[in-house]
């Protein structure tokens, strides 16, 4: 049963086949590191700064040890069962209360684990929370272009492409679009992330 105002004050651990998700903590943050090193991660997530000093860790482990504090946004860390590691994170925030909204963002320590189904387990695991427990009505995502493997995830589990910011992103002398994909309570209700399996 969805509570009357939307929060993210709980943080669940959710568990799924291969991984499970559970708050983010300090011992996490070496993945974080990895994760926004990886040339590959910084490309498809569009960012720009580059961690350079060897404070950078301490900064992860400070932030992931503050993400607790925060009822407007839930931060998690994808688990490979198998192995117990930190393999990614999946976050929602930019809560809209009052419109039981909020947007999504998935991101993986790099190539090593991609392809291994892990993202798209996640995303189902973290939408099925928003949906049911929390009672979001909307979750909102933006893709780049260069990114095609992530959009298919994100259709493949429900998402919508609805509409385009052409040009939003400068990327090594390219301009590049990003999609904006979303996802209602009334479409996850009817496929619970598995629309080709529903229609």
């Amino acid at each position: 049963m969805a509570s009357l105002v939307p929060s993210f004050a709980v943080k669940p651990t959710l568990v799924g086949e291969r991984v499970l998700l559970r708050p983010v903590a300090a011992e996490d943050a070496a993945g974080l590191v990895e994760m926004l090193n990886d040339p590959e991660v910084r490309r498809l997530t569009g960012t720009h700064s580059q961690a350079s000093s060897g404070a950078e860790l301490e900064r992860a482990e400070q932030w992931y040890s503050s993400r607790a504090g925060y009822d407007n946004r839930l931060d998690l860390a994808i688990v490979e069962q198998r192995t117990n590691s930190y393999v990614g994170e999946v976050v929602l925030n930019e809560l809209d209360a009052d419109n039981r909204s909020c947007s999504f963002r998935i991101a993986l320590v790099g190539p090593r684990v991609f392809g291994r189904g892990y993202g798209t387990e996640a995303t189902r695991l973290v939408l099925s929370y928003a949906f049911g427990a929390v009672g979001m009505h909307r979750v909102t995502l933006e893709v780049f272009a260069f990114n095609p493997r992530a959009q298919h995830v994100y259709e493949q589990v429900g998402f919508v492409h609805e509409g385009t910011k052409r040009q939003a992103l400068h990327w090594q002398g390219d301009w590049v679009d990003a999609h904006l994909m979303a996802l209602l309570a009334e479409d996850w209700s009817a496929h619970r992330g598995h629309p080709r399996l529903s229609g």
